[in-house]
């Protein structure tokens, strides 16, 4: 019988569905948006239903998100959270307790269908089945939500025809088991997510100091930040490390060196631990973050996307805040006026010497310094890899940055260093950064009397490579390696024994010889030299003590004893165009423009002081791109105006190594050619536009995106595909050239750049736009296409992007993992990307990958990532002197470091049922004060 009501003439929750759903069996619902279904739906008569209770709902799932079940799960988690169920009023806290409940004894099963499988859902409808085997039907207005069933004006039919109720039923199975649809139960996050926000507790800032376990301390930070809510959270690696920085912080001075590989998130972890850090010190000092001039702006971007952290960056000439809001400058005075606890300087300001920058700096006491790439603060020569240990010179010569980092060691509370390669000619690199966190704090190598065995870098090395061992025997000799630093009681429970004894805090650092006496004959035989001096090298030497090193490799292959499975899912790399055939063949006009250019270079280096640079310069633009060459070519002419197309260029931050030279910034550095010169360049410029459009890169990358091109069966381009280059030249003369094509016609093609030269092309015309609207629609997945220089390589996350095609190779191997790491990183949803490397054949690359073919490999697996000094291998080859690179790339082989495995710290922590939670605003208002 067919039954109709009217909420204008009896309250349906009551009169309706809390009779029909007493005594049943069984409630199948077909529902609307799943994040309000699940709380209204668990608000109905749940609890009188029997049996199962499946509720089908749609959401703004992507068809991508459901290439792997870690992406299901990961956008099932960013839905959710999108709907802010912890900004619910008190009074829903009833419903989600009976949420929980359902949930926790699976009398809900819920099935998530993205909006693309059939639109919105609007039909409502549903079929309850009661215990005599009596069955039925409903559909009408009714959304499931507390206004529908209580205060809308809502139409409800009911049926138990038996034909309605199979139609109806069809409706629902058909949704239910549609391939599409997810089970909610593969997102355990949800039910945790539940269980935290009825138990929630809102904190203030003085609270949190209060906690004692810095691992609560660091959760109710971090659980409702943007990268809990709007991301995958931290991952274990991630939240091992903040926790560290914070204990340390507490035990006097975090001093620590950061050397993950590329693309496991070191910014969010120095940015997290600084956070932290920060709160802990609400009336201490400024946070201080030191990174190259191009990773300034993605600092600022990462702390507020990620952390909602407010900061302002030093433009040269005034800070700039989280909102782009310059503020009135006053020249290098400004500098130490900055509107923010945490302030971003470029390092170039160290480098140039600018003296009342750095007095600026160097005038107030912090409470933690941040310096990002800290490989740059390196000794000015760096030992032979085969030096004995004599020949290690114990006080090494430094550079500005490494001059700069021990001055103001000692006017900060903690010190984090980051870099992915902390060796990269001799492991006393390594040594050289502990000597930096060392000035200031004297729990890292020991006191200032400089009497531990740890301040000598020879010694340190011996031991941490296994060449030499602590020695044990002798308890008093052991004592020597013990005492000076003595680690904390958080160490090893062996120390803690030991501090008791010694009645010391865990400030306190140095304890001469004698203090030995002071421990028991117990103590000194069982915790000393049982426990601790057998393996003290490879457990406590401060190159392990105060370098956390993880590769993706190590955590992909490494248990999470927590879970069960792995601390980091595995994302393997398919490369494409590696072998010999992979070399893109030169029509004859462009091959004879790139020789013409190689012989004016000769004709160049024959006078001209810093040409052997400058020859490099110009064929790693006729390398990336015919078109970024032909531009060069016509600056040098006065063809074109000369501006700076290398959005690579970091300021001169870096002093460079003494075969490169003089570094030109510009083609107009060099002037007043000869006659002889003139005329090599005029006929490199005819042959160059002889030689047309007709690029083979531009072929081979549309070949690759429409899975047309050699050994590809699949378009790229339903993958999602990031285009790179590391001059603006190039890549808006290729996003010009397919814009035109009719094959990317109706879609649109990003270009994400520096200098505000960021765009889309649409309809084939080219439009500036900003670039987090470029990050916003690649998150969302409506953009598949982006070409993108180098200012794209540090500070954007490209996951939903599955393929990477490199236009050209930049010859620092750290850019070639940077914008390897834009793809394969934390969040990628699928277990294999694809990367596809361009290059002529001929050209400096060509001769480059053939000389370092079968030694990458071997390069690779010992750094986890290229060292950054094979840039001198380009160079080396550019200039003919190929023996010369082979010897390097010699020595970067022989450097080995053989301790880095024993840097793998890992620990999980469950951060994410905290019911402790920091208050944003609060704690927005703390971090927003200025120096």
């Amino acid at each position: 019988m067919l039954q109709r009501h009217s909420s204008r003439r009896k309250r349906l929750d009551h009169t309706v569905l809390a009779q029909r759903l007493d005594g049943a069996v069984s409630y199948d619902r077909i529902a609307g948006y799943f994040r309000s279904s699940l709380f209204e739906v668990a608000g109905e008569a749940i609890a009188k239903v029997t049996g199962p209770v499946r509720i089908i709902c749609n959401s703004d799932l992507d068809p991508q998100d459901l290439i792997t079940a870690a992406a299901a799960q990961a956008a099932l988690r960013r839905s959710w959270c999108a709907g802010k169920p912890e900004d619910a009023p008190p009074a829903a806290l009833p419903r989600y307790r009976a949420l929980y409940e359902a949930l926790t004894a699976k009398k809900i099963e819920v099935r998530v269908l993205p909006d693309s499988a059939f639109g919105l859902i609007h039909g409502k409808a549903g079929v309850v089945r009661r215990a005599d085997g009596s069955r039925i039907a409903f559909m009408g207005s009714v959304n499931e939500s507390l206004s529908a069933w209580k205060l809308n004006y809502e139409l409800l039919w009911e049926d138990d025809d038996p034909e309605t109720i199979a139609w109806v039923q069809e409706e629902f199975d058909a949704l239910w088991n549609d391939a599409r649809a997810v089970d909610l139960a593969c997102c355990p996050f949800i039910k945790q997510d539940v269980e935290r926000i009825i138990s929630r507790k809102v904190i203030e800032p003085s609270e949190l100091t209060t906690i004692v376990d810095p691992t609560v301390a660091a959760a109710a930070v971090a659980v409702e930040s943007p990268v809990y809510r709007r991301e995958q959270g931290l991952w274990p690696h991630q939240k091992y490390f903040a926790r560290l920085a914070l204990e340390r912080h507490r035990l006097g001075g975090a001093r620590l060196v950061l050397a993950d590989q590329v693309g496991l998130g070191k910014t969010v972890q120095l940015a997290m631990a600084a956070m932290l850090m920060a709160l802990d010190d609400p009336d201490g000092g400024p946070i201080l973050v030191l990174a190259p001039k191009p990773l300034l702006q993605q600092w600022q971007d990462e702390l507020m996307e990620l952390l909602l952290l407010p900061s302002a960056r030093w433009n040269g000439r005034a800070w700039v805040d989280e909102n782009d809001l310059e503020y009135p400058a006053e020249g290098t005075k400004s500098l130490g006026k900055c509107p923010r606890r945490i302030g971003l300087v470029s390092q170039g300001l160290v480098v140039r010497g600018l003296s009342e920058a750095v007095n600026q700096l160097l005038s107030r006491r912090y409470t933690c310094v941040i310096v990002d790439e800290a490989h740059r603060a390196r000794r000015r020569k760096v030992p032979k890899v085969d030096a004995n240990a004599d020949e290690i010179n114990e006080r090494a010569d430094p550079n500005k940055l490494m001059s700069f980092l021990r001055k103001i060691g000692p006017k900060t509370k903690s010190m984090l260093l980051a870099t992915a390669t902390p060796v990269q000619l001799h492991p006393v690199e390594a040594w050289d950064l502990l000597h930096i966190l060392s000035h200031g704090n004297e729990g890292v190598l020991g006191g200032w009397t400089h009497t531990s065995p740890w301040f000598q870098a020879s010694r340190c090395l011996e031991i941490a490579t296994g060449d030499a061992i602590v020695p044990s025997a002798d308890a008093r000799e052991g004592w020597q390696y013990v005492r000076d630093p003595l680690p904390s009681k958080f160490e090893d429970s062996a120390f803690d024994r030991i501090r008791r004894s010694l009645n010391a805090s865990d400030s306190r650092w140095q304890f001469n010889p004698e203090s030995l006496e002071k421990l028991s004959k117990a103590i000194q035989r069982v915790q000393l030299q049982n426990h601790l001096l057998p393996n003290y090298g490879d457990n406590f030497n401060p190159l392990l003590r105060c370098i956390v090193r993880r590769t993706r490799a190590y955590l992909e292959a490494t248990i999470n004893p927590a879970t069960g499975g792995y601390f980091l899912p595995k994302v393997t790399v398919k490369l494409f165009g590696e072998d010999d055939d992979g070399a893109l063949v030169l029509g004859s006009y462009l091959r004879d423009a790139y020789q013409e250019a190689e012989a004016f270079s000769q004709l160049l280096q024959l006078r001209v002081k810093g040409a052997g640079f400058f020859k490099t310069l110009l064929l790693r633009r006729l390398g990336s791109s015919m078109e970024a060459g032909r531009r060069t070519i016509a600056r040098l002419l006065g063809v074109e105006p000369d501006t700076l197309d290398d959005e690579d260029e970091d300021d001169a931050e870096e002093e460079m190594p003494a075969q490169v030279g003089h570094r030109p910034q510009g083609v107009s550095d060099f002037k007043n050619f000869t006659d002889a010169e003139m005329a090599s360049l005029r006929r490199c410029l005819n042959l160059l536009k002889q030689g047309g459009n007709n690029d083979p890169k531009l072929e081979a990358l549309i070949g690759y995106l429409r899975g047309t091109h050699s050994g590809v069966s699949r378009s790229w381009l339903d993958l999602g595909c990031i285009l790179f280059s590391q001059y603006y030249d190039t890549v808006r003369w290729i996003g010009d050239e397919m814009a035109k094509r009719a094959e990317f016609a109706g879609m649109d093609i990003g270009l994400y750049a520096g200098s505000n030269r960021s765009g889309l092309w649409r309809d084939g015309k080219f439009q500036r736009c900003d670039r987090n609207v470029l990050k916003d629609r690649v998150r969302a997945g409506d953009l598949k296409l982006l070409l993108g220089t180098d200012a794209a390589s540090e500070g954007l996350n490209l996951q939903r992007l599955g393929t990477l095609i490199n236009i050209d190779l930049p010859w620092n191997p750290t850019r070639l993992e940077q914008r390897k790491g834009r793809i394969q990183r934390i969040g990628q949803a699928r277990n294999e990307i694809w990367i596809a490397n361009l290059r002529y054949r001929g050209s400096v690359e060509d001769r480059v990958h053939q000389v370092l073919a079968d030694r990458l490999e071997a390069i690779h697996g010992l750094f986890g990532q290229i060292p950054d000094t094979l840039e001198d291998v380009w160079v080396q080859v550019a200039l003919h002197d190929e023996q010369a690179a082979k010897q390097l790339i010699d020595r970067t082989t022989a450097t080995r470091n053989p301790f880095d495995a024993k840097y793998s710290k890992v620990e999980d922590a469950d951060w994410e049922t905290c019911a402790s939670v920091l208050n944003g605003v609060s704690m927005k208002e703390l971090l927003s004060r200025g120096w």
